[in-house]
C-alpha cells in the first residue's frame, strides 16, 4: 500500500533542530469561529482536497492544501514552465527523511481573493507531489480557511478582517509550533494526546509513544504493513492498526485506522517523546466542515448531523 504524505518542516540547510515543546496547557473550547468568503470549488481526490491557485498571475493551477507544512511547494515541471528564477538551497524534512531540495522565488501566490507575496518555494516532481504544488502555512499564516467535505469547497478569508459569530459548531483553541496547529483537547482510548491537523495527508499517523500507551504491555493486533511515500520520494515503513475511538474536542470518532512509525514530524514538532497524532483527512471528512485559524490558532468542527 503506498500513500502519498506531507507532514513535513521544511528548514534551512544546517538549522538547529527546533527545542522540545513546554508543557502546554489544556484547550479550550468556544463557538465564534466563523469564516466566510469566496469558496473555491475544490476537487477531492480520495479524501484530500485540491484548490485552483494563480502563480504570478498565470493559472490556474491544481495545488494541495497541506496545513502540516510550513512552506509552500511547487511542482518542478511547472516552475520550469513558468521560468521561476531559482533561490537558495534548503534541507527539507518529510515523512520518511530529510533531503537538500532547490528552491525558486514565487512573486504572487493567489488564493480565492487572497493574496500572498514572496514566497521561495522547493521545487519538488510532481510525481511525489500528487499536484502541481502545495500550499503550506507561509502562505496561510494570515488566513482562515474552511474545509467543507460535503459541498467539495475550501473558503479562504484574511483573518485580519472581523469574522461574524457563528453557533452549532465545537471550536478548540490550538497551540501554534512553526505554524502547524496542534491540540490538546484530544484523546485516544482515554490516553491524552497532542493532535496535529495536517490536512496534507490522507492518512492519520501516531507515533511510538501513543502506540505504547494505547496497547501497553498486552500484544496489539497483527499490523498491516503500509509504506508511505514523502514529497521527496523517500520512502517509510508504517504498521496499520486500528483504534476503537479518537475524541477530538468532545466528539467520538470509531474504528479509525492508524499508521504507527517513528517519523521525523514528531521530533521536529518536539513530539516524539509523548502520545501524539497527525489527524488525516481520513479522519477530518469525518466531520462535515473543519475550519482553521492560523493566526488565532483556533479550529472549528462541524459535526453531521
Amino acid at each position: 500500500m503506498s500513500i502519498v504524505m506531507f507532514a513535513a518542516l521544511v528548514a534551512l540547510a544546517g538549522a538547529p533542530a527546533p527545542p522540545i515543546l513546554p508543557t502546554i496547557p489544556p484547550a479550550t473550547i468556544d463557538d465564534t469561529l466563523e469564516i466566510t468568503g469566496e469558496a473555491l470549488a475544490a476537487e477531492q481526490r480520495r479524501t484530500r482536497m485540491f484548490i485552483p491557485v494563480e502563480i504570478d498571475g498565470k493559472g490556474p493551477f491544481r495545488f494541495l492544501v497541506d496545513s502540516g507544512a510550513d512552506r509552500s511547494v511547487i511542482g518542478a515541471d511547472l516552475a520550469a514552465r513558468l521560468a521561476l528564477p531559482p533561490g537558495n538551497d534548503v534541507r527539507l524534512q518529510g515523512m520518511a527523511g530529510d533531503a537538500r531540495v532547490g528552491t525558486v522565488q514565487i512573486a504572487t501566490l493567489k488564493l480565492g481573493q487572497s493574496t500572498i507575496a514572496s514566497i521561495g518555494a522547493p521545487a519538488l516532481p510532481e510525481r511525489f507531489l500528487g499536484a502541481q504544488g502545495l500550499v503550506g502555512i507561509d502562505a496561510l499564516a494570515d488566513q482562515r480557511l474552511m474545509l467543507d467535505f460535503d459541498r467539495k469547497t475550501i473558503t479562504v478569508q484574511d483573518s485580519r478582517r472581523p469574522e461574524p459569530v457563528g453557533s452549532d459548531e465545537i471550536v478548540v483553541v490550538a497551540r501554534r509550533r512553526n505554524g502547524q496547529l496542534i491540540l490538546t483537547a484530544a484523546s485516544v482510548g482515554g490516553v491524552p494526546v497532542y493532535a496535529v491537523i495536517d490536512t496534507g495527508s490522507e492518512i492519520t499517523m501516531g507515533n511510538l509513544a501513543l502506540r505504547a500507551r494505547v496497547f501497553g504491555m498486552r500484544l496489539p493486533p497483527v499490523p498491516r504493513l503500509v509504506t508511505l511515500t514523502s514529497v521527496t520520494g523517500q520512502t517509510l515503513t508504517a504498521d496499520l492498526l486500528q483504534l476503537a475511538n479518537i475524541r477530538i474536542g468532545g466528539i467520538d470518532i470509531a474504528n479509525v485506522n492508524v499508521a504507527f512509525a517513528d517519523a521525523p514530524p514528531f521530533r521536529l514538532f518536539g513530539l516524539q517523546k509523548q502520545p501524539a497524532i497527525l489527524l488525516g483527512t481520513d479522519v477530518l471528512e469525518a466531520f462535515r466542515r473543519v475550519a482553521l485559524d492560523f493566526r488565532a490558532r483556533r479550529v472549528r468542527f462541524t459535526i453531521r448531523r
